[in-house]
């Protein structure tokens, strides 16, 4: 045939999403156009050609197309059902329509199999072209908008109460976010069924590392996906934990969809493999001192804290989302030059493939998946929280004052003298525009919520001889271990905090300052070097970030997202192959980071250090040269089964044609 005297062309769809299934369609597609004979690669996405630049960079070719709808998230930790929903009816309703578009598309580019990441769209426009299609996953959107019936609601932090009844209401809050209702399971079915039976129409499942079930090959468990999480737990039952530790291989599976008659028929069953993770490489400098000094060079971070036994880095990453800047405990004091850097190094290297034109990471790549407004504010309030909370520190020392002394307050934040007889004592009402006026503490107090971190499930809390301090009650208490109880971002005076996802001038609005410490990186920075450099990540739970924490041996922090199911197979996997501390929402917003953060530092320092010993070692990448000639050879096997069809059927039609002339005897 003639694709025989060709080189191979695959057809790329990846979801738009998020984060990690860019990172991880990039990966995979540069292992393939590393391969010999280079394979003709497209990647067809509606996120931004620039997080596929390592690829693009190998030959990869781009197309942008609204392949897929979107969950709606207010914040990288919410999920708006209703808007989700609508979203997902409205793009129902031109699927017909894209499938013949795409289908037409891949028989003029003479498509030899398509691969999605997870758009089920692709497998359908494969089935209908005559393409077979493969899917590389860790979970699949059906089992996502089928969750959105889950009785469990999604309750935002609520604030203390007021400690005196004749406290005034505080003001509705014009940004507040719409309460959490679950979407009735006879509405979500018909939808979820129209995903389902695209994803049945792929004919191989490449499953990757921290899966969840995928209905649309094995059979149990089956959808609904809230029956495969227990409520009271938030956890997997143990029947879905056993199913996914079973081999791929004793998975009963779906019959297959065939190709329209006009089609030679499937010459291979459906299968499915677990495939290895897949993750961008790092740059083996980086765990060398003069890599690491290029890399906190380049983000601004002073020399005398590049030093890795004696500072601690804690990198706050949302997948790329935009943050508006925190502020600082005093905009009074002098602005430091290493909050930003003021000359980027041309020497840099951005990664291994680096273009001409920088990186610049994922940010909200539709419209509808994220607003970035309301979980800046989320990440400015956990900063400002903190940074008014605690006590003022000397430069160079750790002081602890029993009373922390008057700041002076940023030009738009006022305390109310409304009402000064009927505030709580220790309290002010602190007015931020545009937000609901906020308790803060003008003399040291018990929190009314003790801090807490949790551990993944079913990991036990205890790890490598730490027990996390428990909360005590002690009357005898001093004025200055009262004052350690506020919030804290980070452990000590030794760590330092690096934000990612933002603008170079993000440290200086207003003339404010960043809180000491704190460091803006580079937009451009590539996480998984500045992730291998870190000690411990904070950020959502998402493949991207966990894939490339595990592959660093980077500790990961992470606020969990509920609503998200995707979330209970990552749990699983930073149980088994990392370390993982969930950090509550409310302690998120509330500034109190620092107990996750030491757990998190202390339950995974020892697997760092050997790590920085070791170095890069490689065999990610040969692991991921190895799928790619698998799926290269899968390919040539379907190939070769379809020319035997052909020419049996031909052989079949000549003996046919025979029969008919009365020469079928004829040798």
């Amino acid at each position: 045939m003639a694709n025989d005297h060709r080189r191979l062309t695959f057809v790329y769809y990846c979801s738009g999403h998020g984060y990690g299934h860019a990172t991880r369609v990039s990966a995979f597609a540069s292992h393939l156009l590393r391969l010999e004979p280079r394979p003709t690669v497209y990647i067809v996405s509606s996120a931004p050609k620039h997080v596929f630049s390592d690829s693009v960079a190998l030959g990869a070719l781009y197309r942008n197309a609204n392949i897929d709808p979107v969950i709606v998230q207010p914040l990288a930790y919410r999920v708006d059902r209703r808007k989700s929903v609508e979203v997902l009816e409205k793009f129902l309703l031109e699927k017909d329509l894209k499938v013949a578009e795409e289908s037409q598309w891949l028989r003029s580019i003479k498509a030899d199999c398509v691969l999605s990441d997870a758009a089920f769209l692709g497998c359908l426009a494969a089935n209908e072209a005559g393409v077979p299609s493969i899917l590389i996953t860790n979970f699949s959107f059906d089992s996502v908008y089928s969750y959105l019936s889950t009785p469990f609601i999604d309750e935002p932090p609520k604030p203390d109460p007021p400690l005196d009844a004749l406290l005034p209401p505080p003001a509705k809050a014009p940004e507040e976010l719409e309460p959490d209702v679950p979407v009735p399971l006879d509405e979500l079915a018909p939808l979820v069924e129209q995903i389902h039976s695209g994803y049945r129409c792929a004919d191989l499942l490449l499953r990757l590392p921290g899966a969840i079930p995928l209905p649309s090959f094995a059979l149990n468990p089956s959808l609904p996906s809230p029956d495969w999480v227990d409520i009271n737990t938030r956890t997997f039952k143990p029947s879905v934990v056993d199913h996914l530790t079973q081999p791929p291989s004793t998975y009963k599976l779906h019959p297959q969809i065939p190709f329209p008659p006009q089609y030679p028929p499937k010459p291979l069953p459906r299968e499915v493999r677990s495939a290895p993770l897949l993750v961008r490489p790092t740059d083996p400098s980086v765990y060398t001192p003069e890599g690491r000094r290029r890399v906190l060079n380049y983000i601004g971070v002073p020399e005398h804290l590049h030093d890795p036994e004696h500072t601690k880095i804690l990198i706050v990453s949302f997948g790329g989302q935009v943050f508006h800047k925190p502020h600082s405990r005093s905009h009074s004091r002098t602005p430091s030059k290493a909050a930003t850097p003021a000359d980027v190094p041309s020497a840099f290297p951005l990664s291994p493939n680096a273009p001409d034109k920088p990186i610049i990471p994922l940010a909200e790549t539709q419209e509808s998946l994220v607003d970035p407004e309301r979980h800046a504010q989320a990440l400015s309030d956990a900063l400002k929280n903190a940074a008014l909370n605690r006590p003022e520190t000397s430069s160079g020392q750790n002081q602890s004052p029993a009373v922390a002394p008057a700041r002076a307050l940023p030009a738009h934040l006022t305390l109310d003298g409304d009402h000064p007889h009927t505030r709580p004592r220790g309290h002010s009402q602190l007015r931020l525009a545009g937000a609901p006026p906020a308790a803060v503490p003008t003399s040291p107090r018990l929190p009314t919520q003790m801090p807490a971190f949790v551990t993944i499930p079913p990991t036990p809390r205890p790890v490598d001889g730490f027990d996390a301090p428990e909360p005590r009650w002690d009357g005898a208490l001093g004025e200055a271990e009262v004052q350690e109880a506020e919030p804290r971002i980070l452990p000590d005076a030794s760590w330092i905090a690096i934000v990612c996802g933002v603008s170079k001038d993000w440290g200086r609005e207003d003339g404010e300052e960043l809180p000491e410490n704190f460091f803006v990186a580079p937009r451009d920075v590539y996480m998984p070097d500045l992730t291998a450099v870190a000690d411990v990540l904070l950020g959502k739970l998402g493949y991207g970030t966990v894939s490339e924490c595990v592959d660093a041996c980077t500790p990961f922090v992470y606020v969990p997202r509920p609503l998200f199911i995707e979330e209970h197979g990552l749990r699983l996997f930073l149980a088994r192959e990392g370390v993982g501390v969930e950090l509550s929402r409310a302690q998120y917003e509330q500034g109190e980071w620092a107990d996750a953060v030491e757990a998190a530092w202390r339950a995974g320092r020892d697997a760092k250090a050997r790590k920085r010993r070791e170095g890069e070692t490689g065999w990610r990448g040969r692991e991921g040269a190895a799928m790619a000639r698998e799926v290269v050879e899968w390919v040539a096997r379907w190939k070769e089964g379809v020319e035997r069809g052909w020419c049996a059927e031909k052989r079949m039609k000549v003996e046919r044609l025979r029969s008919a002339d009365g020469m079928g005897a004829l040798n």
